[in-house]
């Protein structure tokens, strides 16, 4: 049970709303009820009964309260004898039809003002999830992405969190509403008749056992159904991400067919999914019909034994009686429903309760500017904890302030792993990287990153403005500074050759720019950063010749004065590093400048007769 109102933790933000509106959904079961208990007992009253009898059941009065079913019938027809004495029969059925269609109009305002106030629940919430998850998105490690498909990933942040909202309405309903309407039209049911409600409780559980086996298995065929969806999501990110290489190579029967395959699976088990949900509203239904048709033949006995004084309370007790089919009805359509909430929440708590990985320490310490430089002091690291399997071992390696360091080797021998570890992407499993003599984990992370600039292989720009992309990240910068770091970068002149300038869309990842232009506006960001620290990851390896040669010139001026550790391609990247690392396995095994590696005619002299590392 605990775990069926699981989802009501997240209104806890929302409590003036939830308290409203379970105060208008009270209204909403009172006001219910009151419409049958006016109507039935008038309507038996007006039709079969002379003015010598109503004036004789007027001047009857009120007997002092006692709970019985003959209280409620003697206190009715007190009420409406009066009623039909001063008023006259007309005149008392035009105040009941007229008091039927005020209560009526309250009932349905205060449904709207219960639907009204929680409709920021509804939405706050959601807003409020999809914050939480985005901002812990971004808080994950690196590693977790790749274990985990980004398809589906969205799929929580889309479809699940969207089925949270609909649980949440679902089981304010059921637990304030449904039940409280069930309650009031039990309790006045009680006072008409003990026989006839014992009845109703002794076989309501025959339907609730309907609703709890539908919904046990409803939640785990909903949680299948979401992870193939979120595995449709996938493969269509995939292919828009993808198009060019899957039209290159024919590759589109393939994608189609993997799609349709996973489509047809996630129908199937929709199919499946919606047919356990219509099940149980009838097959409820239909159970709690044929309780009230039983209901109907004992009370209908009991009408026959009293010679006909039980029919007005009678006709009142099957009204409300029959009112309990919507409630029920409705509970068990929100019992599937949070059944389906329950499996989209544990889809979302597998990335709210994912292990962060790399935290900030207690009390970091700041960092505000480089000092003396980086020292990687016996480094061993490995993605898998306890694998033995080390993508770097033991490594020591030491680059002074304002000195530039490449890394060499070929693909998977560390390189990337090893700057990423700069950045704080990974914390060592063994040893320490320091920075300026501190432990990398002592310093606060934005400062860190405020003092790293980054150039990758692919260029990652977004789909927005020149100028945007420049100053992304960076608030208080001016046109100015922004176009002179563009200059820098060399790419100030095809900018503003843009339909718009600096202004001008560049598209989904740069697409409207070639390499070479969406590569120097990488430049132009990390120049605009002032770092530190840059990291240049194979910056110009997926290059033409001209394109190479004005961003090498770019980078060369980007790296002047700063510490630059430089994973390289080209011979001609490295060649004027102050030092250069040949990485192979994870482990350093050649070191020192050019000219004193090449002659030592080693790995690192293979890798340039090759003129390619990786």
């Amino acid at each position: 049970m605990k775990q069926l109102f699981s989802v009501l933790k997240y209104t806890k933000n929302y409590k003036r709303y939830v308290v409203l509106n379970v105060v208008f959904n009270i209204l909403f079961a009172i006001f219910s009820a009151l419409t049958l208990a006016l109507v039935a007992p008038f309507i038996q009253l007006i039709f079969k009964t002379d003015m010598v009898e109503l004036n004789r059941i007027a001047a009857l009065g009120i007997e002092p309260f006692h709970l019985s079913g003959d209280y409620f019938n003697k206190g009715f027809n007190y009420l409406f004898a009066k009623l039909i004495v001063v008023k006259g029969k007309e005149g008392a059925l035009l105040l009941i039809c007229f008091a039927v269609v005020v209560v009526t109009l309250l009932k349905n305002l205060s449904r709207y003002m219960a639907m009204y106030f929680i409709a920021p629940i509804r939405n706050g919430v959601v807003r409020d999830l999809r914050n939480k998850m985005y901002n812990k998105a971004m808080q994950l490690p690196l590693s977790y992405y790749s274990e985990e498909k980004k398809g589906d990933i969205m799929s929580r942040l889309t479809t699940d969190v969207q089925e949270i909202e609909w649980s949440i309405m679902q089981t304010l309903e059921m637990i304030f509403r449904e039940p409280l309407t069930i309650i009031i039209l039990f309790s006045i049911m009680l006072a008409i008749s003990l026989k006839l409600t014992l009845f109703i409780v002794l076989l309501l559980p025959i339907a609730a056992l309907c609703v709890v086996l539908i919904g046990r298995q409803l939640k785990n065929a909903s949680r299948r159904t979401k992870e193939t969806l979120g595995q449709l999501v996938s493969v269509m990110e995939e292919t828009l991400g993808s198009l060019k290489i899957i039209k290159a190579f024919r590759a589109e029967p393939h994608m189609k067919t993997k799609f349709e395959t996973l489509n047809e699976k996630f129908y199937k088990q929709s199919v499946s999914v919606y047919r356990r949900v219509d099940l149980g509203s009838p097959l409820n239904e239909t159970i709690v019909m044929a309780i009230l048709m039983l209901i109907l033949y004992l009370g209908g006995q009991m009408v026959f034994e009293s010679n006909g004084t039980f029919a007005a309370l009678f006709i009142t007790y099957f009204g409300l009686a029959s009112q309990l089919i919507p409630p029920i009805k409705q509970i068990t359509q929100s019992y599937n429903n949070i059944q389906k909430g329950l499996a989209s929440e544990e889809r979302i708590n597998k990335i709210l309760d994912a292990e962060i990985g790399i935290l900030e320490a207690s009390n970091p310490q700041s960092f505000t500017k480089l000092q003396t430089g980086i020292t990687f002091n016996a480094v061993s690291f490995s993605y898998k904890k306890g694998d033995e399997g080390y993508v770097l071992k033991n490594i020591n390696l030491s680059i002074a302030k304002g000195k530039r360091v490449a890394l060499v080797g070929q693909s998977g021998s560390g390189k990337t792993t090893l700057a990423d570890m700069i950045l704080r992407f990974y914390d060592a499993d063994k040893g320490a990287l320091l920075i300026d003599g501190i432990d990398i984990r002592a310093l606060k992370l934005n400062d860190l990153h405020a003092r790293i600039a980054v150039v990758t292989q692919e260029s990652i720009l977004f789909n927005d403005t020149v100028y945007n992309n420049i100053a992304f990240g960076l608030n208080d910068v001016t046109t100015e500074q922004v176009m002179q770091a563009a200059q820098i970068a060399n790419a100030h002149e095809f900018i503003t050759q843009l339909p718009l300038g600096y202004e001008t869309t560049i598209g989904d990842r740069g697409g409207k720019l070639s390499g070479g232009q969406r590569q120097r506006l990488s430049i132009a960001r990390a120049v605009l950063r002032n770092p530190d620290i840059l990291i240049l990851d194979e910056a110009t390896s997926a290059l033409d010749t001209e394109s190479e040669r004005m961003v090498q010139d770019a980078l060369n001026k980007l790296m002047e004065q700063r510490t630059s550790l430089i994973i390289a391609h080209r011979l001609s990247t490295i060649m004027h590093a102050d030092e250069i690392i040949v990485l192979q396995h994870g482990e350093i095994i050649e070191r020192g400048t050019h000219t004193e590696l090449f002659q030592k005619n080693g790995v690192y002299r293979k890798l340039c007769d090759m003129q390619s590392f990786g």
